[in-house]
């Protein structure tokens, strides 16, 4: 009995021990940088922030630098302050230029880096997001970031590998990855129908709200009849009363 009960322990022992390891691995590898919300429409501007987790134990995240990729240029950038860091924006000029509201830029933005002040580092078990409005996003199906993560220890992380032919995230490294719409179709506006012709009665205006309403008229002309008829008929009652009890004069 004690043999099974030892058994049974140790092999509920190697299980947990088991279980602990597969969600602590799948735990770690979902701690990359990300890009949100991870969707977006094309040729309109965007609200994204990228999300930085600290995997270090020991270091904190003191700088990141966000590359743009060549195949998708954005003419604009506009960051979000985020306290304690510092922001720069670099550009690339680009050939044949990028329409933009009807004009042409030769310029867009190729790389963003946050870099962070003394003790405003992302600390370990922490996370910070850093938003950005960027646009008019390409019409492409996706953008694909670059992003160097930097430690104050010196390591980097580097989260550069671009998503499989399939979508299939890589399992080491993966890139921040922006998937763009196609902007829902413009109504076409074509030249207005006339609605069919409907007899619609047309009420007397007046100046009194039921005055206007031919059931409620016609229940004001039979009310005042009825009372013109009440009226005539009381008075006649009261006449043949009269004359009954008035004596004969001699």
């Amino acid at each position: 009995m004690i043999r099974h009960r030892r058994a049974a322990l140790s092999a509920a022992l190697v299980l947990g021990a088991t279980v602990v390891g597969v969600f602590g691995l799948a735990t770690a590898a979902s701690a990359h940088v990300t890009v949100n919300p991870r969707e977006a429409t094309q040729g309109g501007y965007g609200r994204l922030a990228f999300r930085v987790p600290t995997e270090s134990d020991t270091a904190s995240t003191v700088k990141l630098e966000v590359t743009l990729p060549d195949d998708a240029p954005v003419a604009s950038v506009s960051t979000m302050p985020v306290p304690g860091w510092t922001v720069a924006i670099e550009k690339r000029k680009v050939d044949p230029p990028v329409e933009v509201h009807g004009s042409q830029v030769s310029e867009v933005v190729s790389k963003i880096t946050w870099t962070a002040s003394a003790n405003a580092g992302i600390k370990p078990g922490e996370f910070q997001e850093f938003p950005v409005s960027m646009g008019p996003l390409p019409t492409v199906d996706r953008m694909v970031f670059r992003v160097l993560q930097h430690y104050s220890d010196g390591n980097t992380a580097r989260w550069i590998e671009p998503p499989a032919a399939n979508g299939a995230e890589p399992e080491n490294d993966p890139a921040p990855v922006l998937k763009l719409l196609p902007a829902a179709a413009a109504a076409t506006t074509g030249p207005s129908v006339a609605a069919p012709d409907v007899a619609v009665p047309q009420q007397p205006t007046s100046s009194t709200g039921d005055d206007g309403d031919p059931a409620a008229l016609g229940l004001a002309i039979a009310g005042l009849v009825a009372g013109l008829a009440g009226l005539a008929l009381g008075g006649l009652a009261f006449a043949r009363t009269w004359r009954a009890s008035t004596p004969p004069v001699a």
